[in-house]
Order: C-alpha cells, then sequence, then structure tokens
C-alpha cells in the first residue's frame, strides 16, 4: 500500500513537471513568436558594411552623447541587431536607419549604397561631419522613403531636385547646414510632389533665393521651420490659415509686409517671427489662437497697441514682444494668463503704472520690462509672485520707494538699475534667500548699506548699487556668509571707507569702489579676504598712499584720479592693466615695470615723473597695446619702440620734456593707431616714413621743432588710414605741399549715408565726452578713449567710435607759403581744416567748395587775396569760419551758412563788403584790391626796408635803397637796427594782442 502510494505521488510528480515544461515551452515559442529576431537580407547587410568602409569614425568627439554606432557592425553578426539598424519582421528589409550623432567623417557620394536599403523608410544621419560635401542624387531610389534627417552634418552646395521624389515623405529635416541653398525652382518642386509632407524644417540652409510668397505650403504641414533663411520679401499670408499648423519658426529672416488681420489659424501652438521687418500692428485675430504657448514677435518694426486679447489664450506659457516699438497701456487682459511663465516686453514705448494688484502670474520665472516709459513706484505684487525666478525692471521712470515686500524664495535675479527709486533699501529685500544677482544701480537710493543685511544674502554673487547717493557702510562684526559673492559695483555713491564685508568674500573677483570719498590709505587688513581678486578699480577717490596693493592674481588695476604720492607702487607680476593716471606720483618711471611680461594696458599720465623714459618699454612694447606717458616731466630722448614685432596700437608721449630725433624704429609699428607727442622740445624733419604705417589713424606733432618739406617722393599708398594731423606750432617754412594730399584714402571717403547722417561727436561745438554709462569707469574700456587738445576745442577721442566721422588737418602757426592747391578739395571727409597763421598767399582755389562734410574752417592771418569764391556756400555744414586778416576783397557771398557768420569771420580784409560787414556794395562804392599786406615777423627785415624808402623820398630815392641795402648787409651800425628792430617789435606785440583779444 505504501509503495503504491509512493508511485501515485512518482506519477502526480512527473506529470506536474511535464506541465510545467510544456507550459514554459509554450511560453517561450509564444515569445518568441512576439519578438522574433529577423534575419537580415544579404543585400542590405553588404550594403551597410560598404557604407561603413566609406566612413571614417572621429574618436576626439566621442561623448555621452554621440558615440559611433557603426562600431558594432561586422559581418559575422545579423545586420538586424546592429544599433541604429531596424528591420521589418515579415521581410528582413532594413527599414529604419538611425546613425545620429555618430561621430561619422566622410563625403556622401553619388553612389552611396545606402541607395540599395530598397525598403529603407527612416534615415538619420544628422549630427555627423559629411566634410561639406553635396547631397547626393538618388533619393528617389528610396520609393519607401517616410522620414530624412541630415541637419547638422555639415553639408553644402545646391539641394538636388530629386529629393522632392520620394512622394511618401513625411518628415524632412535639413537645418543646421549653413552651407546649403534651395534655389526657387527646388524649393517649387518640393512643395508640390510631397502632398503628404508634415514636417519641413530647413532652418540655416540658404533660401534668399525663395520668394515668399510663392511658396504653395502644403495643406497637410504641421511643423514649418525657416529660421536663418535669408527670406526676403512679404510674409506669406497661408501660414496663418493652414488648417494643420501647430508650429512655426521664421526667426532671423528679413521678412517684411504686414500681419493679415483675419484668418488666423487655431491649431497653431508655437509661433515665432523674432528679428524681421514686420510692419503695421497686431490684430485682434491674435486672440484666436487659443491652443498657442509660444509667441515671439521681438525684434520687428511693428507698433500701436497691444491689443488686448489675451482673454482666452489660457495656454500660453511665454510671450515675447520685445523691440516692437509698442507704445501705450499695458492690456488688463495679459495679466491674467495664469500659465504663463515668460514674460518679455522690454525695448518698447510702453507707459503708464503697474497695476497695483495682480493675481494671474501664478507661473510667471522670467518678466522683463526694461527699457520703457513706465512711471510709478515700483508694485509690491511682483515681488510676491511664487515662481518668478528674474525680474527686470531697468531703464524707465520708476519712482518712489521699493516698499517691504514678502520674500518668496524663488526669486534669483532683480535688476531696477536706471529708475528713479529713491529712500533707502528695505530690509526685508535683503531676505531672498535665493538671490544670486541684485542691480539697484543708477536710481537716487540713500541712507547707508548694512553690512548685517548684506550677510543674510547666502546665494547672492552679484551685487551693484552703484550711482546712487549711499553715505556709507555700516560695519557691524557679523558672520558673513557671502562665499558666492564674485562681483561688487559700489562706484559713483559717497562711500567713505572700505566696507568691512568685503574681507568674508573669500571668492570676490571683481570690485568696484570708483568715484567715492574714500580717504588715506589702503592698508594691509582692509584688502584681507582680496586673494582672487582679478579687477580692482578704486579711481577718482582720495587716496594718498598704498600700504599693500590688493591681491596676488589681480589682472586690472585702476587707481587713476587720486591724491597718491611718492614713487611708483610696484604692482602683482599678473598685471595685465595698470591704470595709475592723474595721482601726484614723483621720482623715475623704475625699470622693474618691464617684468609685468603680460602688461597690455599702462597709463602713468598726469603725474610727476622726471627722468628718462625706460629703455626697456621700447622692447617691452611687444606685447602691450597702450601706451600713455602724456602730461609728466620726462625728459631726454625717446627710446626706440617697435625693434621687433609689436602690438602697440596707442602711444601718448605729449605734454613732456622730450628732445631730439623721432626714432625710425617707428615705421615697424604696423599695428600703431594713436600717435600723440605734442608739446615737446622734438627736432627733426617731417617724419614721412611714418606715411607707410597702414592703421595709422591720428598723427599730432604739435608744439615741436618738426621742420622740412612734406611731399616726399613716397608711395602712392602713404597715410591710407590717416584721418587726424596735426602739425600745428612748429617750424615749417617750405612751400605748402602739393601732392601731400593724394593719398589720403581715409580723408576723402564720405559714407554711404551722406554727411547729413554723420555722427555728431566731434563736430565743431558738440561735446565728444561719452556719456556716463559710455565713460571707461570700467577698465576694460579704457582703451577706447584719448583725450586730446584741437586748438581750443578738448575732445575725447574714442578710438573705435568718434574716429568712425572725427576728420582734422590742423598746420596753422608755421611759415607754409604759396599757393593752398586744389588737391585739398579732394578731401570730401574732412570735418576741420585749419590753415592760419602761415605765408599763403594768391586767391582761393574753387575746389574747396568739393568739400562737402567741412565743417570748419580757418585761414586767417595769411596772405590771401581776391574774391572769396561764392561756391564756398555750397559748405551747408560749415559751423566755424574764419577769413580774417588776409587781403580779401569784394563783395562776401550770400546764402546757407554765410548768412550766419558774424564780423570777426572777415575782420582785417579792408576790401570786402555787404552782409555782415556795415560797408555796403554797390556799382560806385565797389571796392579796389586793397595794396597786399606783408607778412612781417621779428626774422624779417622787409618792414625797416619800407621806412627807409620812404625816407629816401626827401633825399632821393637811390640814397635812401643804397642806405638800406648797406645798413642790413653789414649790420651797422647795430644801434640803428636795434633801435628799428625794437620799436617794431612793440608795435606788432601791441597789434597781435589786439587781434587775440577780438578772437577771444
Amino acid at each position: 500500500m505504501g509503495k503504491f502510494i509512493c508511485l501515485c505521488q512518482i506519477r502526480s510528480l512527473l506529470f506536474v513537471l511535464f506541465f510545467l515544461s510544456v507550459v514554459d515551452c509554450s511560453l517561450s515559442l509564444s515569445s518568441s513568436s512576439r519578438n522574433p529576431t529577423p534575419s537580415g537580407l544579404p543585400e542590405d547587410t553588404s550594403a551597410l558594411l560598404q557604407f561603413k568602409n566609406t566612413m571614417s569614425v572621429d574618436d576626439s568627439a566621442i561623448s555621452s552623447y554621440c558615440y559611433p554606432k557603426t562600431n558594432s557592425w561586422n559581418e559575422s553578426t545579423n545586420c538586424c541587431s546592429w544599433e541604429g539598424v531596424t528591420c521589418d519582421k515579415a521581410t528582413g528589409q532594413v527599414i529604419s536607419l538611425d546613425l545620429s550623432c555618430s561621430n561619422l567623417v566622410g563625403s556622401l557620394s553619388p553612389n552611396t549604397t545606402l541607395f540599395r536599403l530598397r525598403g529603407l523608410k527612416r534615415l538619420d544621419l544628422s549630427l555627423n561631419n559629411f566634410s561639406a560635401s553635396s547631397i547626393p542624387s538618388g533619393f528617389n531610389q528610396l520609393v519607401s522613403l517616410t522620414h530624412l534627417n541630415l541637419s547638422g552634418s555639415l553639408l553644402s552646395g545646391s539641394v538636388p531636385s530629386d529629393i522632392s521624389l520620394p512622394s511618401k515623405l513625411i518628415s524632412l529635416d535639413l537645418s543646421g547646414n549653413d552651407q546649403l541653398k534651395f534655389d526657387s525652382h527646388g524649393f517649387d518642386m518640393l512643395t508640390r510632389n510631397l502632398s503628404k509632407l508634415e514636417n519641413l524644417l530647413l532652418g540655416w540652409v540658404n533660401m534668399s533665393d525663395v520668394v515668399p510668397t510663392s511658396m504653395n505650403l502644403r495643406s497637410s504641414l504641421k511643423r514649418l521651420s525657416l529660421e536663418f533663411c535669408d527670406l526676403q520679401g512679404d510674409i506669406p499670408s497661408e501660414i496663418f490659415q493652414l488648417g494643420y499648423l501647430e508650429y512655426v519658426d521664421l526667426r532671423w529672416n528679413s521678412l517684411t509686409g504686414y500681419l493679415p488681420k483675419s484668418n488666423w489659424s487655431s491649431p497653431l501652438k508655437f509661433f515665432d517671427l523674432s528679428s524681421n521687418y514686420l510692419r503695421g500692428s497686431i490684430p485682434s485675430s491674435l486672440g484666436n489662437l487659443t491652443k498657442i504657448t509660444y509667441l515671439g514677435f521681438s525684434y520687428n518694426k511693428l507698433e500701436g497697441k497691444i491689443p488686448d486679447v489675451f482673454g482666452n489664450l489660457n495656454k500660453l506659457t511665454t510671450l515675447d514682444f520685445s523691440d516692437c516699438n509698442f507704445s501705450g497701456q499695458l492690456p488688463p487682459l495679459m495679466f491674467n494668463l495664469t500659465q504663463l511663465t515668460y514674460l518679455d516686453l522690454s525695448a518698447n514705448r510702453l507707459e503708464g503704472p503697474l497695476p497695483t494688484h495682480v493675481t494671474g502670474f501664478q507661473k510667471l520665472k522670467d518678466f522683463s520690462l526694461t527699457d520703457n516709459l513706465l512711471t510709478g513706484g515700483v508694485p509690491s505684487w511682483l515681488f510676491t509672485l511664487p515662481s518668478l525666478e528674474y525680474l527686470d525692471l531697468s531703464n524707465n521712470s520708476l519712482t518712489g520707494p521699493i516698499n517691504q515686500i514678502q520674500r518668496p524664495n524663488s526669486i534669483q535675479r532683480v535688476y531696477l538699475a536706471d529708475n528713479d527709486i529713491h529712500g533707502e533699501i528695505p530690509s526685508s529685500l535683503f531676505g531672498l534667500s535665493r538671490l544670486t544677482q541684485l542691480d539697484l544701480s543708477s536710481n537716487n537710493l540713500s541712507g547707508v548699506i548694512r553690512s548685517d543685511m548684506l550677510s543674510k544674502l547666502e546665494s547672492l554673487e552679484t551685487l551693484d548699487l552703484s550711482t546712487n547717493n549711499f553715505s556709507g557702510v555700516i560695519n557691524l562684526d557679523v558672520p558673513s556668509k557671502l562665499k558666492n559673492l564674485t562681483e561688487v559695483n559700489l562706484s559713483n555713491n559717497k562711500l567713505r571707507q572700505f566696507p568691512s564685508f568685503l574681507r568674508s568674500a573669500k571668492s570676490l573677483r571683481s570690485l568696484d569702489l570708483s568715484n567715492n570719498k574714500i580717504q588715506g590709505s589702503i592698508f594691509k587688513w582692509e584688502s584681507e579676504g582680496w586673494e582672487q581678486l582679478i579687477d580692482l578699480s578704486l579711481s577718482n577717490n582720495s587716496l594718498t598712499s598704498l600700504e599693500q596693493l590688493p591681491g596676488k592674481s589681480v589682472l586690472t588695476l585702476d587707481l587713476r584720479s587720486n591724491l597718491l604720492q611718492g614713487p611708483l607702487p610696484a604692482p602683482p607680476p599678473s598685471l595685465q592693466k595698470f591704470l595709475i593716471s592723474d595721482n601726484q606720483l614723483t621720482g623715475e618711471i623704475p625699470p622693474s615695470i618691464c617684468n609685468l611680461t603680460s602688461l597690455d594696458i599702462l597709463d602713468l599720465s598726469k603725474n610727476y615723473f622726471g627722468g628718462i623714459i625706460p629703455s626697456c618699454l621700447g622692447n617691452f612694447s611687444r606685447g602691450i597695446s597702450i601706451l600713455n606717458l602724456q602730461k609728466n616731466n620726462l625728459s631726454g630722448k625717446i627710446p626706440d619702440f617697435c625693434v621687433e614685432f609689436s602690438s602697440l596700437t596707442t602711444l601718448a608721449l605729449n605734454d613732456n620734456k622730450l628732445e631730439g630725433l623721432l626714432p625710425r624704429s617707428f615705421v615697424n609699428c604696423t599695428g600703431l593707431r594713436f600717435l600723440n607727442l605734442a608739446n615737446n622740445t622734438l627736432y627733426d624733419l617731417f617724419p614721412y616714413r611714418l606715411s607707410v604705417l597702414p592703421v595709422l589713424q591720428v598723427l599730432i606733432l604739435r608744439s615741436n621743432r618738426f621742420y622740412g618739406r612734406l611731399d616726399y617722393p613716397m608711395a602712392t599708398s602713404s597715410f591710407l588710414s590717416l584721418q587726424i594731423l596735426d602739425l600745428s606750432k612748429n617750424e615749417f617754412t617750405v612751400p605748402f605741399p602739393k601732392k601731400f594730399f593724394q593719398s589720403f584714402r581715409r580723408l576723402k571717403l564720405v559714407a554711404a549715408s551722406q554727411p547729413q547722417q554723420m555722427s555728431k561727436c566731434g563736430r565743431v561745438g558738440v561735446s565728444c565726452f561719452p556719456s556716463p554709462r559710455d565713460r571707461y569707469d570700467s577698465p576694460e574700456n579704457y582703451k577706447k578713449y584719448v583725450k586730446v587738445t584741437m586748438k581750443r576745442l578738448e575732445i575725447e577721442l574714442d578710438l573705435d567710435k568718434s574716429l568712425t566721422n572725427f576728420t582734422l588737418i590742423d598746420f596753422s602757426n608755421n611759415r607754409f607759403s604759396g599757393r593752398i592747391p586744389e588737391a585739398l578739395g579732394e578731401l570730401h571727409a574732412l570735418l576741420v581744416l585749419n590753415l592760419s597763421h602761415n605765408r599763403l598767399n594768391d586767391t582761393l582755389p574753387p575746389s574747396l567748395a568739393n568739400m562737402a562734410a567741412l565743417e570748419s574752417l580757418d585761414l586767417s592771418s595769411n596772405n590771401l587775396g581776391g574774391r572769396i569764391p561764392s561756391d564756398l556756400t555750397k559748405l551747408t555744414f560749415l559751423e566755424v569760419l574764419n577769413l580774417s586778416q588776409n587781403n580779401f576783397f569784394g563783395p562776401i557771398p550770400v546764402g546757407h551758412q554765410f548768412n550766419t557768420f558774424d564780423i570777426d569771420s572777415y575782420a582785417g580784409n579792408l576790401g570786402l563788403c555787404g552782409f555782415p560787414l556795415s560797408k555796403k556794395c554797390g556799382s560806385e562804392e565797389e571796392p579796389k584790391p586793397p595794396t597786399p599786406k606783408l607778412v612781417e615777423d621779428e626774422d624779417s627785415a622787409i618792414p625797416f626796408i619800407w621806412k627807409l624808402v620812404m625816407m629816401g623820398y626827401g633825399c632821393g630815392v637811390v640814397l635812401g635803397l643804397s642806405t638800406g641795402y648797406i645798413v642790413f648787409t653789414t649790420g651797422r651800425p647795430w644801434w640803428l637796427v636795434r633801435m628799428v628792430e625794437r620799436d617794431w617789435q612793440r608795435n606788432f606785440t601791441r597789434w597781435a594782442c589786439r587781434i587775440g583779444r577780438k578772437r577771444n
């Protein structure tokens, strides 16, 4: 019995095991039948392997996103198991090939074996490097193709027309290939043949030959991306009417025209027309886009008010209407957009106060209304939005204080700069624990900055409180948690001491305390914690000494305009920009300055440095770009600059006591743009060698002892870039150069915009100083500005901006003789011409009337004569004219600017008549040409000879002339010569002073 039971149990167990094995087998078979791995076709395997062999792999570009998928391909395995390959389960044909971002390098040849994959439906070769090869013809062979993606693969040339022949194509993506081009015929074939096309992505492809209004887009389109395609012409109205279109991106083209007023397609979800030239207003049909989530119209030429049509746009998350020229007040319904996360309305002309209460912006993260005309106070609800991270209301006219706020933990960046916000900073603002950037600059905030409040901003990275009226910082001994603070700008306030909280900012990289009232010295303890500092500006304070220069890694150190005394302090060896001008430093420039091997800008100007310029500065100029030593007491010779390759662009040595010859090595300064050597005692021939410097724009040699001829036999390409040439107050005695100006190419060119639209900076009587926001308060901008004095006009030259239009030639106070050459009239871009106080004679050349941009013309105190050419009235921009102390006669021209000049412009020309003089012109009173004036100076014997001639009428003309000849050839009797010369000098001095008073 027991055996029977045991056998039954064994049989039962065997049955169960058999049943389970059957079930397991059936399950395995079922699973295998559901997910079989088909065997790839031999011809497809061969085609894929041949394609792999035509490509190489860029191992240097391998990352977590891009990796070589073809590494898994080999002939010993089934191609359907290869990475990126998908096969049809029934036929084994390759139906999908995804090799996107596979680090492939090579060319797509017309006979590529990929065209042998007859069953291919999806092909993705995006984000590879096809070495600027063309898209091969042959896609018409892939008759089953529905999706083609070749984006971002460095393809070039024209898009072949047969790419539109696969009639089943649903998606085509060629975007990100900026060397590709679609012509009008090819795009027309594309839109005609692809009747099933839903996605057309051609961003960055050149479509400048395609006419937008003749696109004939398919009604099946759902996604259209044509950004950065150089489309030109009116925007196609059909894109607003396609019944399935959901995504439209036409950013950064040159589309013009107006937005249609009706029939806007309601399926649109994404619509971006930013950075075009669309005009007119936004129609109310915008309110039909009830499914829209992204709306961008920024940087267009729209106008009018923003329509109040946002009531039904309850899915909108991004709204960008910046820089569209909108005006008026904000529409009320805009503030009810409950899903909005990004709102940018900056750079318009929106006005009026913001609402006092808003509940709709519960998801808003980014909010920008900068550069508008908004008024009123800062509404407190802005700081209560629970999701707000970025707030920018800069450059408006917001007034009033910042009220105490409820502080959400979300806000990270606050910009309220350039308003008229006043009062003290509320303590609650410093409770924004996630705040990383705070900019309240250029307001009227006052009071004190409490270090204990700042210490609460544990996440703060950037703090800008510049250009306010803060009277100081209360330094309280509290633990500071500003471990993330990297940039602090407290410039243009009334601080009198260094804020102590800075010592705990161990990560501080940039500190600007310029334009305050900080006095005394920088002590060692004050700069504790500044070890990581890179940029430091303490300019325009009252610092008297430096116990220790802060930091060891400082790259920019700006100590300009203080009261520093004593010798030049030793700067950190890492320094790149060292600005210590306008102080009271004395002694010599130490040769150790040349140990700063990374130096790019060195400004020691406006101090009391004496001695010679260290010779090492000449060799040192290999790496330096700006060297400013002007207005010191430096003496001796100028060292050799640019002996080897040099990056020197600006050299200012003016207003010193330098002497001797100009170094011939200057000819090697091929990058030199600005050279100022004025007000020294240099004695040399005119440096004609400088004419070969290709980019020299400013050459100022005023008040030295340069002499000799100007028109040396030079190459025709001389002074090609010169815009400012000042040779005044030197010792040139030669005839006025005739061919000297013929190669001044820059002075001959007139901007295409015509003189009327030229910048006013640099014009006579107009201030050229940059605005406070553009001044070189930050040292990195210093290199743009160099201040020079041109006669009585002090201008600040911006080497990148002002010199675009400012042009000047000043040859005054020399002894140039002869006639003014006709070639001067070819300088059509010249603004200022001063040839006064020379010995020029003859009549004025009519060609001067061709100097269309001329605004100041001074020819006074010469020996010019004849009539004033009436053609000069064509100089419609002439604001200053001085023809005084010459021999002009006849009527003064009438018309245009000549109706605005006063009597001083013509003083000393006894033969002139007409307005503005009291002498009338008429047939009977027509003046006769006066006797030519004689140019008198202290080295001329002419006045004395004429006195002897007049004496000779009593005793005989011959006797008088003989006496004069004997006296001045022998110099005897010396007392007679000395007496006459002294008498003449006294009379000449009185005359010069009288003329000077009239001129001033």
